[in-house]
């Protein structure tokens, strides 16, 4: 693998920057927001943000780039379809719990639904991520789909990944100054929770950004399954895979090698029929 010091270090930062994300998600509802629960209150709402940064932002996150773990190449492709689907689905039901605890807060205090820009693109990318969970489901983990299908819809279902992760997270950048606008009366004068929600919004650009980039890396692209077994992070090759070369080549050469000898036979038997008439 090339630049492997490179992802391990880009690899470290971001799960770093994601625990970060989600420490300071939870620092901030109890620290400054009156905690969690569900009984209508405030703090049911505070579900939505926690809920939102853990599963839509960092286990996203993460099911993303699980393919480009170098480590994880040894492994089957069906089994890594399903890590990866896994954490999707996760990161799912994360998020309608969030947005349950949404409108479950907004109707116990009379508060109008779905009237922002915030809401119309979090619900938009709810909706188109349940959409690419169902579809990733039925063209490329159940065995019925066709594998020209499945090739002519791989670069739209790379694309609309990373493209609903990028709008996950400007919908967060979005929640974040709306929530500090509704609650803080003094945001311009920079209070101590502004800062402190500013920073996680930092933290989790910074998160967006090291997993777009690991993610879009061709040197880093899990190998084809036929030849998974020949490359290693370290640039090695699989003995086994040698050696079922190295068998292929014999069987070529003992095939050649009788093919030759049959055609030798023909001729004598020829020459020997001609001898005797």
């Amino acid at each position: 693998m090339e630049g492997y010091r490179l992802f391990l270090a880009l690899l470290a930062s971001a799960l770093l920057l994601g625990f970060l994300s989600v420490l300071f998600a939870l620092v901030w509802v109890f620290q400054y927001r009156e905690g969690l629960s569900w009984d209508g209150a405030e703090a049911e709402f505070n579900w939505h943000p926690v809920l939102i940064i853990t599963g839509f932002v960092f286990i996203q996150g993460i099911a993303i780039i699980v393919y480009r773990l170098p480590w994880t190449w040894k492994c089957s492709k069906l089994l890594m379809k399903f890590i990866h689907a896994g954490l999707n689905t996760i990161a799912m039901i994360l998020a309608i719990v969030s947005l349950v605890a949404v409108f479950d807060f907004h109707n116990a205090k009379n508060i109008p639904n779905m009237y922002s820009l915030h809401s119309w693109i979090g619900l938009t990318a709810v909706i188109l991520y349940s959409l690419q969970l169902v579809l990733g489901f039925a063209v490329f983990l159940l065995p019925f789909a066709p594998v020209s299908l499945r090739a002519s819809l791989m670069p739209i279902h790379i694309y609309s990944g990373l493209l609903i992760f990028v709008t996950v997270i400007a919908t967060a950048f979005m929640g974040f100054t709306e929530k500090l606008l509704f609650a803080l009366k003094n945001y311009k004068a920079s209070p101590p929770e502004g800062i402190f929600v500013n920073t996680l919004g930092l933290l989790i650009l910074i998160f967006g950004a090291l997993v777009l980039w690991m993610a879009t890396r061709p040197q880093w692209k899990r190998p084809p399954e036929q030849n998974s077994k020949l490359q290693q992070p370290n640039g090695g090759t699989e003995e086994s895979a040698m050696t079922d070369c190295s068998k292929a080549e014999k069987a070529d050469v003992e095939f050649n090698s009788e093919a030759a000898a049959r055609k030798r036979n023909l001729k004598l038997d020829e020459a020997g029929q001609r001898s005797t008439m």
